[in-house]
């Protein structure tokens, strides 16, 4: 039963925590993504599990699912935000390794990966 309050981030009390983002900051994430031609997505917006948390991840999901970007969502967490509002179907690819995402596009030589390099003689 936790209460609810929008403000701006640099405003939230002591003892209180930003667990969402709101919906001006929702409208800067939809102005940004507007022209771009790849998401990659790794990590909720907020505490999705929770329904009065899960605004901006829910928004920004759909909105991305209704894009026509190339969107790599990645990490557990985001895989079942997509699949819980239903659409997941709408991207392109799904991972449910955002740590191993990450390291990948670091350029890291993924263990599982490096064990199926052929090394030459």
């Amino acid at each position: 039963n936790a209460a609810i309050k929008i403000i701006a981030a640099q405003e939230i009390p002591n003892g209180w925590m930003g667990l969402d983002i709101g919906p001006a900051t929702v409208r800067l994430y939809k102005e940004v993504l507007s022209d771009v031609q790849t998401v990659l997505w790794n990590g909720p917006m907020g505490v999705y599990e929770m329904d009065k948390f899960a605004r901006g991840s829910n928004e920004i999901a759909r909105y991305v699912a209704d894009s026509y970007a190339t969107t790599i969502v990645g990490g557990g967490d985001t895989a079942d935000l997509v699949q819980r509002i239903g659409v997941d179907d709408e991207m392109t690819f799904i991972s449910t390794g955002g740590g191993a995402t990450l390291e990948l596009l670091e350029g890291k030589i993924l263990p599982g990966v490096a064990s199926l390099v052929v090394q030459e003689d």
